[in-house]
């Protein structure tokens, strides 16, 4: 598991006039009825939705093990940036401007864009570089695009956003010094090279730990979208829960709790809010080894009351802590880690997913034939042939030229023709 980032900047105040009217415009310019995040979320991979890459266009990429969160260029009489994670906190950054894509010298109006949060590390130096990978765009220069397409988001995010981003960084290189990260757009390919993407991975400089299939004919949704895979290794599936420490009673005073001994890890589920107060019921139990316990112990951290990323041992049948999700203000929803577990009993193992390559390859050329097999069909049709009146002679028949190849002399002032 790689090293995941704190979020720059600087936290908005939660309930403040700013976070109100910044959630508030957010939930304008989306089109949406809620001041609640508005990013998507995928749903996790099952064998029956082999059959979904089959009957629709994806795009994939690979799952970068960072931190989700939307990036907000916000202009009203200046701009101002801002980073929203998933538990819809804000965080006003300093340094960054973006350039009008007509006009450079104006600035770019309200724009939303999705992206992750990583750490690139270069294999060669050790540097360690700040990065956000963008990959879809809600709203570009005031415009909401989140009806359209995914190629014609991913052409705006690029076009729009990155493009003249990436021209101002070269003719006035000295911006960077003021910059709180790295921008790139994320690589995206058709949903068949998926061998090509796990090929890549192990050259990327940050974590990636799976695949993430997007439809390309569907509209960008809020919240958790069907049209969004999220593929891992069934092994390597995870829940994030949140943790509840029950420790036992002290033997010479049993009422209260003996907080030197081992305690029992709960895992809670989240089954939504009641009147706007997260509702956990106990699900499961996490399984920590005596010598874990007392790393954690001698680490000072608060184990309690936190939501964690775990995954399934099959080997000892039991969830084992991989790490905090401090990024989450909730563990998983109740229906999500049903699906989860569905997916990790039925899910499909990285062979399975790549002999079906030249299925999905043969499916997508049936839907989008490709365009030299067209070109007879839709070339223009050639224009009939033209049938000319029947010639009236009306002067009989012409002498015959003395120059002519035909009927002259075959040697004229000393040359021959």
């Amino acid at each position: 598991m790689s090293q995941v980032p704190n979020i720059p900047g600087t936290r908005v105040p939660t309930r403040s006039d700013q976070d109100a009217y910044l959630k508030g415009n957010v939930g304008r310019i989306c089109g949406v009825d809620h001041d609640r995040f508005p990013g998507s979320q995928p749903v996790s991979f099952a064998k029956g939705d082999l059959a979904k890459l089959k009957s629709q266009d994806f795009w994939v990429c690979e799952k970068s093990d960072g931190i989700r969160v939307l990036l907000l260029v916000h202009t009203d009489s200046e701009q101002t940036v801002y980073l929203i994670d998933r538990k819809n906190e804000y965080y006003q950054l300093q340094g960054l401007f973006f350039p009008h894509h007509e006009n450079p010298k104006m600035p770019l109006q309200n724009t939303i864009v999705d992206g992750e949060l990583v750490f690139d590390v270069d294999p060669r130096t050790s540097h360690q570089t700040l990065r956000f990978l963008a990959f879809d765009c809600l709203v570009i220069n005031n415009q909401n695009i989140m009806s359209r397409p995914l190629d014609k988001r991913y052409g705006r995010l690029k076009e729009w956003f990155y493009k003249p981003f990436a021209k101002m960084k070269q003719d006035h290189s000295h911006v960077t010094q003021t910059h709180p990260f790295d921008i790139r757009v994320k690589e995206i390919s058709l949903s068949y090279h998926a061998e090509k993407v796990f090929a890549d991975i192990p050259n990327l400089q940050h974590g990636s730990d799976g695949l993430i299939y997007t439809c390309v004919n569907t509209p960008y949704t809020p919240g958790a979208d069907s049209n969004i895979l999220k593929w891992k290794p069934p092994s390597e599936n995870s829940i994030d829960f949140k943790l509840v420490l029950r420790f036992p009673p002290q033997k010479d005073n049993p009422s209260q709790p003996d907080f030197h001994a081992k305690p029992i890890f709960l895992l809670h589920v989240w089954c939504g809010d009641e009147r706007g107060v997260p509702k956990y019921e106990q699900y499961d139990q996490m399984h920590v080894e005596d010598d874990e316990w007392e790393k954690m112990k001698s680490s000072g951290e608060q184990y309690d009351d936190r939501i964690v990323e775990v995954h399934w041992d099959p080997a000892h049948r039991y969830w084992r802590m991989m790490r905090f999700r401090d990024d989450k203000l909730n563990g998983n929803y109740r229906s999500v880690v049903e699906n989860i577990i569905q997916s990790i009993a039925d899910g499909v193992e990285k062979d399975t997913l790549l002999e079906q390559s030249n299925s999905i390859r043969t499916a997508w050329y049936a839907r989008n034939p490709p365009q030299s097999a067209n070109i007879a069909s839709s070339a223009p049709p050639r224009p009939p042939p033209v049938h000319a009146p029947p010639l009236e002679l009306r002067y009989g028949r012409l002498a015959t030229s003395q120059w002519s190849k035909v009927g002259g002399p075959p040697m004229v002032a000393g040359m021959n023709r």
